[in-house]
């Protein structure tokens, strides 16, 4: 096996500062804060992304993320031309089960990505924010992308407390024509409602969720 190769320095703090911004403008002291970044490293790399459009400053002279992140986020979201397309499927998840539900997609060795939500009309619910990232070793989700030969037998695999205390899950995976697995949809929620085996109870929505996210896969 190759060798991974290893991330570009700064790029990861790129990603950190785009990462920041995200929860909101900041100032550069802010921006230190959040990214444990020297301020005069911080200050650089914003004023670079900025330069890109990737960072704006706004008129209080905070930085905030960009419009070309915009048109980026278009251009990615056009890569998964069937990903909106799978909204009807995980809303009728939800009404199916009372639960929140996720499609989430892997990304790289040990991450997986939210692509789509559907939050739970509970008061007390799991809400996953579409484009968070998880962890792939983590979670009945993180399975089902990392080995998709351990499915068992209903089509299904459920997690209890794997990822956060007090919370359940099952998912499915969304296959290829080829039998490939593009996705894994799932609901998830306090164990106090899903309660141990939450397979049982809800597997069979949840594998039927899947197949009609299959159904409006391009051909």
């Amino acid at each position: 096996m190759e060798p991974r190769v290893r991330s570009v320095g700064v790029v990861d703090k790129s990603v950190l500062v785009l990462r920041a911004l995200a929860d909101g403008p900041r100032a550069l002291s802010g921006l230190v804060a959040a990214t444990g970044l020297a301020r005069p490293t911080a200050h650089r790399l914003a004023s670079a992304l900025a330069d890109h459009g990737l960072v704006r400053r706004t008129d209080d002279g905070r930085f905030a993320l960009g419009a070309e992140l915009v048109v980026l986020g278009r251009a990615a979201a056009a890569g998964w031309p069937w990903g909106e397309a799978a909204g009807p499927a995980l809303t009728a998840l939800v009404e199916a089960t009372g639960e929140s539900a996720q499609l989430y997609v892997r990304e790289g060795q040990d991450t997986r990505r939210c692509l789509l939500s559907r939050d739970s009309a509970h008061e007390l619910r799991t809400i996953v924010v579409e484009g968070a990232r998880l962890p792939l070793e983590l979670g009945s989700a993180g399975q089902v992308l990392r080995d998709p030969d351990g499915v068992g037998e209903g089509g299904w695999v459920a997690s209890v407390e794997e990822r956060a205390p007090g919370v359940a899950s099952v998912s499915a995976p969304v296959r290829s024509a080829d039998g490939g697995v593009l996705a894994a949809v799932g609901i998830s929620g306090p164990v106090d409602r899903l309660g141990p085996t939450p397979g049982k109870r809800h597997g069979p929505a949840v594998v039927a969720a899947a197949s009609r996210i299959e159904a409006v896969l391009p051909s």
